[in-house]
């Protein structure tokens, strides 16, 4: 329903914005527009779990990129594995074109929780125009659960200080054919915080 309403309150801002006369309702809809956007930001199950030290957030994005520099799902689908085996649960979340970069079009929710074989709940392809870092780091905020990904939202620590702790991003590659990821920092972070 969010996603319903984000997508009605842009084509009317788009729509208000171009005609002329309709500044009222470019206003109106401008709001809509981030009321929608925070209700697509605390809505998704998968990303709005209670605070657990098991639950980590994927920039699916960024994973995918991790051997040799090439999008692809086996990569990504390495992490999930090595990381479930580690005992924590996975949330991806993905830029709105990753499905361009991976498979044959575009793919929402539903169609990468068919291509990795996971809950749809677990998964979230941002709309188009949205900010998958903004979300990703919010999700992080929210549930205090660390971020796999080699990005190191730089433009961000302002308004994401907490990025800043040890731990709370979580780097990770690929090395003689075999996935690592540094999640030990994160966990002895919990343990002696």
């Amino acid at each position: 329903m969010p996603l319903i309403l984000f997508l009605i309150s842009a084509g009317i801002s788009v729509f208000a914005a171009v005609t002329p006369g309709m500044a009222d309702l470019a206003l109106i809809a401008g709001l809509m527009v981030v009321a929608s956007l925070v209700l697509l930001l605390l809505c998704p199950k998968a990303l709005r779990p209670a605070r657990d030290a098991r639950r980590v957030i994927v920039d699916g994005s960024n994973v995918m990129h991790w051997r040799d520099n090439v999008p692809d799902l086996a990569t990504l689908n390495a992490v999930i594995a090595r990381l479930t085996a580690l005992g924590y649960q996975p949330g991806i979340v993905f830029d709105a074109n990753a499905g361009y970069l991976v498979a044959d079009g575009f793919k929402n929710d539903l169609g990468f929780s068919n291509l990795l074989g996971l809950p749809r709940d677990h998964i979230l392809v941002v709309p188009k125009g949205t900010v998958a870092d903004a979300c990703i780091l919010a999700f992080g905020k929210q549930t205090g659960a660390p971020i796999i990904s080699n990005d190191r939202y730089r433009d961000w620590q302002e308004q994401h200080p907490e990025i800043r702790q040890p731990g709370r991003l979580v780097r990770g590659g690929w090395v003689d054919g075999k996935v690592w990821v540094d999640i030990d920092a994160f966990a002895e972070t919990r343990r002696t915080g």
